[in-house]
């Protein structure tokens, strides 16, 4: 690291140079990203309800339906003579649409009363696309402009899958838009109050450019090899900024208060390095290891932020502890030009934050307790948390996907678009037809349909007919299983579970088993993923700071901060209260990936702001301070960067927070909630408290663990030398 900081400071020019370039071919080869990321990536492609979906799409020609029609007769029955003859003449449009592999409606199929609405004034019409997931939302997008409207007499509205996803890119990628509008300048602003200066403040900004225009190259390489989400965007755009603002704070700030103590612009730049820079470095390594986590899941959709993560992170680092240390030696003193007003440093220990911690160390066990069960209530509902997946709910009311939604929510009897499929092979005609009657006769089963005809309540309710032949090919055959209940449901779930019991050699289909697969996916992984997160931050912590009890305690500390944010989401957005302030609609449930992805980040996060005041803490004891003295100076000379960090963090996600998708306002609104309960609570009130009460006990390790540590751990200030400078005077500073 010292090799580093003398060759930057040394040859800041040039690294300032090579880092333009750098960053200028990054945007031209990534700045097209968008187009070749993937907008599927939600379900584990070796769950068995994937592979039975590949075989109804590859023996039967049955792949599940891409898009759903609403078609309303305005007042007439839909078995009127004028709208089955105009309906014929749809099913027929749309059979001729190039990309359209199959049509299929209420008139086709023969009328099944699942496929009419409860008033007999509207019918379904199901249509399935060929193509990726890419393909299937541009056929989906070019469907719904043509057809949604008037049809004749009738009216079209499109819904399903296809449109849904659409449209939920459409208004997540508008919404980002927005969300960048917002928090850019208001980042700005608070950047100069901060700072002082608008050359100070516009640092952190870009750095956050580097990070975010950086990760799009890595992002663009990383599709040539595989699936990455478009919803990685919003994690680039955020964590980017999000970090870049916390590692320059914490850069620049050390290097204003070098200069403070008499060291010229280059010794004070090499001195941030080998302090700042290194805290920064392992900082990032925690942030790292916690998004790296998300890449043991199967589900493409996370190991995307997985990789959005890591690259944000990394570049960040390299911005902010190589770029921007260049780019300080150059300014020199310029740092504070263009001041807007005079910062003053309070006088050593009268600071508010030390104030804080002299407070709180007086009284460590009762506000302990107080804030500890304070947090924990705050946790309590997400003992109540209950996950599924997301549906068209997580858009507006009146947005046209969501509208064909509703009316299939409350106007018709039963799920005809989300029929759990049972795929069979090697059996017999007549075995089929006793497992139909067998599945029907299930609660929350409406009908099943299969060669054999339809069956109801155990027994055959309509015969054969020539529609039934799709039901059949050379591989065996499949039964449509039509039940009552929302297919998001924890019933639908427990039908899955009576299907696959009723006959282990089927294979299960169907929106409710990718429910059901894909939570298994996700808690089969998590053991790992937080297996992960734990051991490799206590490894990162221990090597910095040769403590057993220091990363133990971080680890706990940061449980407890998610907890509150995570009950928080629960009560929120789970239970519905305050949906009409913050305008959506509680459907009971949390989407099943967020916490796991809020998760990751917010740890890292947290850690990122224990990082940076234990490196403070450990600074000040390792030059002789005592345990209290050294507690207090490190909240004193961290406290502020740390919630101005946390501060504009939170106005990023807030931001996040104002998009109309559902799932985008749940992340906003719960990182902000863990970004400020672990800044303001946690390292205000708890860090220092229990730091108190270990004492001496802080720094201790078994000796083993010691020689490990001096072997292998590092001292953030084993590399200063004392004195007004660290380099030779040179005859013309840049």
């Amino acid at each position: 690291m010292e090799r580093l900081a003398k060759a930057v400071v040394t040859h800041r020019v040039a690294v300032l140079l090579i880092a333009l370039a750098a960053l200028t071919a990054a945007g031209m080869a990534g700045g097209g990203v968008a187009g070749s990321l993937s907008n599927g990536g939600f379900e584990d492609p070796e769950a068995e309800s994937v592979q039975a979906a590949q075989v109804l799409a590859e023996e039967f020609g049955a792949a599940p339906p891409n898009a759903v029609l609403l078609v309303r007769a305005n007042g007439t029955s839909v078995d009127d003579a004028t709208v089955v003859s105009e309906a014929a003449d749809l099913e027929a449009m749309l059979g001729g649409e190039q990309h359209v592999t199959s049509v299929n409606s209420y008139w086709s199929l023969g009328s099944p009363p699942g496929l009419r609405n409860d008033t007999g004034d509207a019918a379904l019409v199901f249509v399935s696309f060929e193509g990726d997931d890419g393909e299937v939302l541009d056929h989906s997008r070019e469907l719904a402009e043509n057809y949604r409207g008037p049809f004749g007499s009738l009216d079209v509205a499109v819904g399903g899958t296809g449109p849904l996803f659409s449209e939920v890119q459409e208004t997540v990628e508008s919404d980002l838009a927005r969300s960048e509008a917002i928090a850019l300048p208001v980042t700005m602003i608070l950047l100069i109050i901060i700072f002082g200066s608008v050359v100070a403040a516009s640092l952190p900004l870009g750095v956050g450019v580097i990070s975010i225009i950086g990760t799009f190259f890595v992002l663009e390489m990383l599709t040539r090899f595989t699936d990455v989400s478009i919803f990685a965007l919003n994690l680039t755009t955020g964590l980017g900024l999000g970090l870049a603002i916390d590692y320059a704070l914490f850069v620049v700030s050390r290097y204003r208060e070098e200069l403070g103590a008499g060291f010229d612009p280059h010794a004070a730049a090499r001195r941030t390095m080998l302090t700042a820079g290194r805290t920064v470095l392992f900082s990032a390594g925690t942030v790292a290891v916690s998004l790296a986590a998300m890449l043991v899941f199967p589900l493409s959709f996370l190991r995307s932020f997985g990789y959005a993560g890591i690259a944000v992170v990394g570049l960040a680092a390299i911005g902010a502890v190589v770029v921007l240390p260049a780019l300080l030696a150059v300014l020199g003193h310029n740092v504070d030009r263009f001041r807007v007003r005079r910062t003053s440093r309070a006088a050593e220990g009268s600071g508010i934050w030390h104030r804080l911690a002299t407070f709180v160390m007086r009284r460590p066990v009762p506000i302990a307790t107080t804030v500890v069960a304070l947090l924990i209530a705050l946790g309590s509902p997400f003992l109540g948390v209950r996950l599924a997946g997301s549906d068209d709910r997580v858009l507006a009311p009146g947005s046209p996907a969501r509208v064909v939604g509703d009316a299939l929510r409350t106007e018709f009897s039963a799920f005809e678009a989300a029929a759990i499929e049972v795929v069979a092979t090697n059996q017999s005609a007549d075995e089929a037809a006793q497992l139909a009657a067998e599945l029907s006769a299930l609660m929350l089963v409406a009908r099943v349909d299969g060669p054999g005809g339809s069956h109801a309540a155990g027994a055959q309710v309509a015969p054969p007919s020539p529609l039934s032949a799709r039901f059949v090919s050379d591989a065996g055959y499949y039964l449509s299983v039509i039940s009552d209940v929302d297919p998001s449901s924890e019933e639908a779930e427990r039908l899955v579970a009576e299907i696959r019991a009723a006959d282990p050699d089927v294979v299960v289909a169907g929106p409710a088993a990718d429910l059901v697969d894909t939570k298994a996916a996700l808690f089969g992984a998590l053991p790992w993923a937080l297996g992960i997160i734990g051991t490799a931050t206590f490894v990162v912590l221990f090597l910095m700071f040769g403590s057993l009890l220091v990363p133990a305690k971080a680890v706990v500390l940061n449980l407890l901060s998610l907890s509150a944010a995570f009950g928080a989401l629960v009560w929120i957005f789970q239970d519905g209260n305050l949906s009409d302030v913050l305008g959506f609609t509680a459907t009971g449930s949390l989407d099943l990936t967020m916490p796991v992805l809020m998760f990751c980040i917010a740890f890292g996060l947290s850690m990122d702001y224990e990082v940076f005041l234990l490196s403070r803490i450990k600074e000040e004891h390792d030059a002789g301070g005592d345990n209290e003295h050294s507690v207090a100076m490190g909240l004193e000379r961290t406290g502020r960067i740390v919630t101005a960090a946390a501060v504009l963090i939170a106005v990023v996600f807030t931001a996040f927070a104002t998009s109309s998708v559902a799932f985008i306002k749940m992340f906003g609104v719960g990182m902000t909630l863990a970004v400020l309960v672990d800044a303001f609570l946690i390292r205000a009130t708890l860090v220092p408290a229990f730091m108190r009460l270990a004492g001496a006990a802080n720094w201790w390790a078994p000796r083993w663990m010691r020689r490990i540590h001096d072997r292998f751990g590092f001292s953030e200030t084993s590399h200063l030398e004392p004195g007004p400078s660290m380099l030779e005077p040179e005859a013309s500073p840049a």
